[in-house]
């Protein structure tokens, strides 16, 4: 029976087009901003290990808050062996005193064996510790604040890492429109060179300058193209995904920030809390070590049944014993013990001394670095307030640059055509046409980048995302 391939043929090369169609479709959907970050927050592996970090330090403390649970040992023991007695002295040695049997003196070797039975349950519960467990449990809370703000810290920076990736990739994208505006003024200088030439009405140089300028924009696009992929990869990086040919969103870069200013303190930045819960994780380690020499109040109580196949009356001279398995592990004896301990090891006093002092040494070392890192946050805000205030008044400023530009470039372009300026002065005023379109399709993205690094400082990043929407 033969297969017709021509259908499946079809329908395979159906389902390519089907598949090219979506890739192509997801290459070009919008990514805004907020879709960005939240893509980025979701993907990147380094808050997904810092999450990891918080859910392990939680896990510890619920851990040292069992160990207010008593210690409750139950053993069932069941042996076969003899009971060969003998005086003489005998020390634990690596901690394992060897076998040792409960039994009567004989005059030589028995090698009489039975089975026997051990049961008991010993239970030991530290009622008080004289806080040493709550300073414990402080030190592990503390670590789980330290963790959290550790977390908090990254989203943040990551935050703003992939918003500052985005205003670049736009600048990048516009700048790669601009240098595309300005191969197509050169091309049609050239064309209105190459016509003039052509008749006699202007030289020969003229053609090669214009050639020249052309082929110069040509190298600035290329430029403008590296940079756009180079910006491209960045923002892939930072969102954990393949690089894409990404369609960002242009409608707020078109206006200015309605809201510049921020009520939020400086503490209140992630990068700050971080440093302080790093202090405070400190201090608590330091109270935990001064606790840690304290005694402990415990309870504690044994309860034990024993069975053996050795008589009660077994001995030299009445050697009566069963070998039976159930008459050795029947019990027959029970005792117990209860009562109430403390114990203190009165040398910690001088093996905490000098950890003490190393963890105030490190509490002051992270002191210092909190002082750094909020200096440095105080001063990058100031620079911020002074950028967004110098992005405004370009805004202002670039319209008027770009008009005059613009009529300067039509002007020289209208009298090269009717032959009463030269070359030179037409290609002055396309470069400055370049450079005024240029600023004018960076001034508002400036301004934006300045909001961000304010943000950034404060700590106050809805300042800007908020307004981005």
């Amino acid at each position: 029976m033969r297969i017709n391939a021509l259908p499946i043929i079809a329908i395979i090369g159906m389902l390519l087009a089907t598949t090219q169609e979506n890739a192509r479709a997801q290459s070009t959907q919008q990514l805004t901003l907020s879709d960005a970050i939240n893509t980025g927050l979701k993907n990147y592996q380094s808050i997904q290990a810092k999450r990891s970090y918080l859910n392990a330090s939680s896990a510890l403390v619920q851990n040292t808050r069992n160990e207010y649970l008593p210690n409750v040992i139950a053993s069932v023991q069941q042996d076969f062996g003899n009971i060969n007695g003998q005086y003489g002295p005998l020390a634990a040695i690596g901690g394992v005193a060897g076998v040792s049997s409960s039994g009567p003196i004989t005059p030589s070797q028995s090698w009489n064996s039975s089975w026997g039975g051990l049961y008991f349950l010993n239970t030991n519960w530290e009622v008080y510790s004289f806080g040493r467990l709550k300073s414990k449990i402080n030190l592990y809370s503390a670590q789980v604040q330290r963790d959290s703000a550790d977390l908090m810290q990254e989203e943040f920076v990551q935050s703003v890492k992939i918003a500052g990736a985005y205003l670049n990739l736009l600048t990048a994208q516009r700048l790669l429109n601009t240098a595309q505006s300005n191969l197509d003024r050169a091309l049609y200088v050239k064309e209105v060179v190459t016509a003039r030439t052509r008749t006699g009405l202007n030289a020969g140089v003229d053609s090669s300058i214009a050639n020249s300028e052309v082929s110069r924009a040509r190298l600035a696009i290329i430029d403008a193209r590296n940079s756009e992929l180079q910006y491209r990869n960045q923002l892939a990086q930072l969102l954990n995904v393949p690089p894409a040919e990404f369609s960002l969103d242009t409608t707020f870069i078109n206006k200015t920030p309605v809201e510049t200013n921020t009520n939020v303190a400086i503490t209140q930045n992630p990068q700050v809390k971080f440093f302080q819960a790093r202090i405070n994780q400190s201090d608590y380690t330091t109270a935990y070590l001064k606790r840690s020499i304290l005694p402990g109040l415990n309870l504690f109580g044994i309860i034990q049944t024993k069975g053996s196949g050795f008589d009660y009356t077994y001995s030299a001279a009445n050697p009566k014993y069963s070998q039976s398995y159930y008459d050795g592990i029947k019990p027959t004896r029970t005792n117990y013990v209860a009562g109430v301990s403390i114990a203190w090891n009165i040398t910690s006093l001088a093996k905490i001394k000098y950890q003490v002092k190393a963890q105030q040494f490190l509490t002051e070392a992270y002191r210092n670095e909190y002082n750094l890192v909020s200096t440095q946050l105080q001063d990058q805000l100031v620079l911020a307030d002074q950028r967004i205030a110098n992005s405004l008044q370009s805004v202002a400023e670039v319209p008027v640059q770009y008009k005059a530009a613009s009529d300067a470039y039509l002007q020289k372009s209208v009298l090269y055509k009717n032959g009463l300026t030269n070359i030179v002065d037409v290609q002055q005023a396309q470069y400055a046409l370049n450079r005024a379109e240029a600023d004018l399709n960076v001034a508002y993205i400036n301004v934006w980048q300045s909001l961000l690094l304010k943000a950034a400082a404060s700590g106050d990043f809805d300042l800007f995302v908020k307004q981005v929407k």
